[in-house]
């Protein structure tokens, strides 16, 4: 009787904390546009003057040469890093109120506004 009820009692406990224990959203993938500008450091990035949202964007890291594209608008689309990780991640990440691991771009316009 007793085994059966510290049994009991330790599947309850195990059910509470399972219930306790939130699922870890996978990042969302999003796209801003903006003008891209260099970093205060070599091969860092940032968007500038979106068109909504915040008013720059750290690049944290990106699988595109964002190089040949510094001073154009572009659309950048990718997933969202909180700063922590992304200081974490990269260094020399620009300060921003935003930060994103960029999967890809599209050219808007040669010049920005």
């Amino acid at each position: 009787m007793t085994l059966s009820f510290v049994a009991g009692f330790m599947l309850c406990g195990v059910l509470l904390f399972a219930q306790g224990v939130q699922a870890q959203e996978a990042p969302q993938v999003h796209s801003m546009t903006g003008c891209l500008k260099a970093g205060p450091t070599p091969d860092s990035y940032m968007l500038t003057d979106l068109a909504s949202g915040p008013k720059t964007v750290g690049i944290v890291s990106s699988a595109i040469n964002l190089a040949p594209h510094v001073g154009h608008k572009v659309e950048l689309t990718g997933t969202a890093v909180p700063e922590k990780e992304a200081m974490k991640e990269n260094k020399d990440v620009p300060k921003a109120p935003h930060y994103l691991k960029v999967t890809a771009m599209k050219h808007i316009s040669s010049s920005c506004p």
